[in-house]
């Protein structure tokens, strides 16, 4: 396993209003995260937030390229973010322990906190399509070229991590400065991931490892 300490590149916020930060998500142009009452829009080259949507958003928030997706307590939201109205709603896999969320390969990710696991599921019904195991607290989860990272949280240690997805082995690890907590993870698509502070109020930028060809061309 590779292990180094995790590079924050900017911090964000403390945001007024919003005491937690939990999920995180990115619509190719602003990074949007729930503060527990509301969805906010945060322009990530001004750190301005530029809207926000009145919606439960208690944990994990993903984006499938048209409508949000937010976790509320034992249920998990469809939103359209034009209007922020609630499209459609179906059962979160945890029961209410759920933590992470995130869209890849036409499914939804979501990350059962305390149950140390990762369901991928059904975005229209909820089914559980199969459950990888992790061996700590999962807090975010993000798919960035095929590779599934998420975020932990034990006490004062936290760190985002790239895990095998059909074994959950531990591949790589980005050790977060103590007391820094990581609630919600995406990705941006590129060389840095978005991280929730939880309690902290903040949201932080931090650089995604470069993959090392294997080619010797």
């Amino acid at each position: 396993m590779k292990q180094s300490a995790a590079e924050i590149l900017r911090e964000y916020g403390p945001f007024p209003g919003a005491d937690q930060i939990h999920g995180v998500t990115f619509d190719g142009l602003h990074v949007w995260f729930a503060s527990g009452d509301r969805l906010n829009a945060l322009d990530p080259a001004t750190g301005k937030t530029v809207r926000s949507i009145d919606v439960a958003a208690h944990a994990g928030t993903a984006f499938d390229g048209q409508h949000l997706f937010q976790i509320a307590e034992d249920r998990i939201q469809k939103i359209d973010p034009a209007t922020g109205r609630v499209l459609a709603t179906i059962p979160a896999p945890g029961n209410g322990g759920d933590s992470g969320l995130a869209w890849a390969e036409g499914t939804l990710w979501v990350g059962e906190h305390r149950g140390r696991k990762i369901h991928q599921i059904d975005p229209q019904t909820g089914t559980i399509l199969r459950t990888i195991e992790s061996n700590r607290v999962v807090t975010g989860v993000t798919w960035v070229d095929g590779e599934l990272w998420h975020g932990t949280w034990e006490g004062d240690e936290s760190d985002v991590r790239r895990i095998d997805p059909e074994t959950g082995k531990v591949l790589e690890r980005l050790d977060m400065p103590p007391g820094t907590g990581v609630s919600g993870l995406e990705s941006d698509g590129g060389d840095q991931f978005f991280c929730g502070g939880g309690s902290s109020g903040k949201l932080r930028a931090v650089r995604r490892p470069k993959r090392v060809s294997k080619s010797k061309g």
